[in-house]
């Protein structure tokens, strides 16, 4: 197990390695490196390609070995009403820093720029409606084949729902899902030593696109927003994790490293979105409380965008000299967060939200958009970090709040005595579906941890 652990180690030290020559490739040759742009999205793209198998088989094995139906509404419920609280909370932060910085005060707003504004509103999101009728897909299987995250959420609850109302007769059906989940996670393993190809060419294209220039003369609006977000993750996610489930947010962290850093290296949450449910399993959180809680908050937990549209929206109305007044300011935010949902993981939606919402609230400031073009792509690491940071949260403390996370499991992870597989990144320990009679505790169902 040494030598495993020591080869997926030094994947993640070319990862980094990557990092920095694609940093000065960008720097010293950007025609040449925009045309490495394709590396970093056939990768992205290979990951997406294992989320939808991994959400169906993560949540049908979760929901469909639990007995009581109940139990998984009341998952889904309050990881509903979390996220609703905590999206709030990004919002008020946003907005206060983004009062207080008017980081868009000095900059003056060209032909060119309100072009690239008028762009990004064209390719604004969708509204309220046909976002919810998109949760459901054309037939039961094209949620697979288009990679839509709450459609597969949903044909896999209705799947899970269905195996639970069976009994035992499901049983043989849930092994076999179960043995799926390892062949998927295996394919996951073997995907992730491209990472350093894909890293390599994301940063170097990001770079070479935007150059130093943009970054000077809009460093108040990112460095505040990177701030902001930081302030958010160890201030206010750090003293409710420590709160309500006593664990160190920085030990946390520390466990989802080699996660953050495949984010950082790719500018999309969505590409750590199979690691973060196997991680999670492996931490000590039942099946059904990962199953519902992180592909959902991928969608409703959105704490990075909502702080980037707060300060992104302020920066823009100071920028035009058409300062939002606090009223204009919480009914377009608001909205932006509902228009919002389904946009985390994908690179630059947050740009199309925050042009979608102007247009619709205040269509002269839409040109705005244009001044952050340039920066928008670092920003979106901050928004993925700090979404997947809360998502992580999110469901440590859903787990805690249904008595649904095994705390000796958690603190024996995070001390590092129980290390993560990287290798199948599943759990060889844990009971296959159905194996036990009674399951309605899954982290009881564990074997008990050898130290």
């Amino acid at each position: 197990m040494a030598a495993r652990r020591d080869r997926t180690h030094y994947l993640y030290l070319a990862v980094i390695a990557a990092v920095v020559l694609g940093i000065a490739v960008g720097f010293a040759a950007p025609g040449v490196a925009v045309e490495l742009k394709p590396l970093g999205t056939g990768f992205v793209n290979l990951i997406k390609m294992m989320i939808s198998p991994i959400i169906f088989c993560t949540i049908v094995l979760g929901v469909g070995s639990v007995r009581k139906a109940a139990k998984v509404g009341a998952v889904g419920g309050l990881a509903l009403g979390y996220f609703m609280v905590m999206s709030t909370v990004a919002l008020a932060i946003g907005l206060v820093v983004g009062n207080l910085l008017e980081p868009g005060a000095s900059l003056r707003l060209t032909d060119e720029v309100a072009a690239a504004g008028e762009k990004q509103a064209s390719g604004a999101s969708e509204g309220t409606v046909d976002f919810l009728l998109g949760i459901i897909p054309k037939t039961l299987v094209s949620a697979f084949t288009e990679g839509e995250v709450l459609q597969t959420l949903l044909v896999a609850l209705l799947a899970g729902f269905a195996l639970q109302a069976m009994g035992r007769a499901g049983e043989p059906v849930l092994r076999g899902i179960g043995h799926i989940q390892r062949l998927v996670f295996r394919i996951l393993a073997m995907i992730m030593w491209v990472a350093p190809v894909g890293a390599f060419g994301a940063i170097a294209a990001v770079v070479g696109e935007t150059g130093v220039d943009a970054l000077k003369s809009l460093a108040v609006i990112m460095v505040g927003f990177y701030l902001t977000c930081a302030v958010f993750v160890f201030v206010v996610l750090g003293a409710l994790l420590r709160l309500v489930a006593g664990v160190n947010i920085l030990t946390l962290l520390k466990y989802l490293g080699r996660e953050f850093l495949l984010i950082l290296s790719t500018s999309s949450s969505e590409s750590a979105l199979p690691r973060l449910i196997a991680k999670m399993e492996h931490l000590g959180v039942s099946k059904p409380v990962v199953g519902i809680t992180v592909p959902t908050g991928y969608s409703f937990n959105l704490d990075g965008t909502a702080i980037y549209l707060t300060m992104a929206s302020l920066f823009v109305a100071e920028a035009m000299g058409n300062p939002l007044s606090v009223g204009e300011q919480v009914s377009l935010l608001v909205f932006m967060i509902i228009a919002s949902k389904g946009a985390a993981g994908v690179t630059g939606a947050g740009l199309a939200t925050l042009a979608g919402g102007l247009q619709s609230h205040r269509p002269e400031l839409v040109d705005g958009v244009g001044l952050i073009v340039g920066i928008d792509r670092f920003m979106s690491e901050a928004r993925a970090l700090t979404n997947f940071a809360g998502n992580a949260v999110a469901t440590v403390l859903v787990g805690t709040w249904t008595k649904e996370i095994d705390k000796v499991r958690v603190a024996e992870v995070l001390a590092g005595r129980v290390p993560f597989d990287e290798q199948t990144l599943v759990d060889d320990h844990a009971p296959a579906a159905g194996d036990a009679d009674d399951t309605d505790d899954l982290p009881e169902a564990r074997e008990p941890v050898k130290v």
